[in-house]
């Protein structure tokens, strides 16, 4: 038992340096070493784990979009709820997961660039598409009269959650002088994005 404890361990830790390295240097520049010296071990320790960087990649990888997208999927689907109450709990679900994986988007962005081959075999396109989500928001515009693109909102609401995050570090440089204020503004962003999304929507 306590063999297995240390094996998952050293696996976590493996992929977590995997997780910063792909974050940094995306997929094509990341070598194993590179990895093994962020998790502070020897390449054959990490390669006994991990046959290749690809298969690390893909492990991470998925792991990542789980924490990302997968989170979504009974929120986006539940037809007991408002569009403004799914609005409000996706902004707040996004806000929360990033503010724990604060590289996840920078990850996922060098994903998109050196990988979107393997995302688009990994990646349920119609988990949005097919939504109750989007059939709300489709009503929602046609009620409203606005010959506009759902998509419009979608990658809005979306922008509107990750780009700060994305932008932390100029915004530290030039308005910003602590974590803790970043954190602040985060948590004033998640009462106003909804406000926001609904605004546009109705207007």
């Amino acid at each position: 038992m306590a063999k297995q404890k240390k094996d998952l361990s050293t696996e976590e830790k493996i992929k977590e340096a995997a997780r910063k390295v792909f974050t940094s240097k995306g997929f094509a520049a990341a070598r194993t070493r590179d990895i093994a010296d962020e998790a502070g071990m020897n390449l054959a320790l990490l390669n006994y784990y991990f046959r290749s960087k690809e298969k690390l990649f893909e492990m991470v990888m998925i792991e990542n979009l789980l924490h990302f997208i997968g989170g979504i999927q009974t929120l986006l689907y539940d037809t007991t709820t408002t569009i403004d109450e799914k609005i409000d709990r996706l902004t707040n679900y996004y806000i929360d997961q990033i503010i724990e994986h604060p590289d996840l988007p920078l990850f996922i962005l060098n994903a998109l660039k050196s990988n979107h081959k393997f995302l688009k075999e990994k990646l349920n396109r119609n988990i949005m598409l097919k939504s109750h989500f989007m059939q709300q928001l489709q009503a929602e515009l046609k009620k409203n009269n606005k010959k506009i693109k759902p998509l419009h909102f979608v990658i809005n609401t979306f922008s509107m959650i990750i780009f700060p995050f994305v932008a932390k570090p100029l915004l530290m440089e030039v308005a910003l002088s602590k974590d803790a204020e970043f954190i602040e503004l985060m948590n004033e962003r998640r009462k106003l994005i909804p406000i926001w999304i609904t605004t546009i929507l109705r207007s």
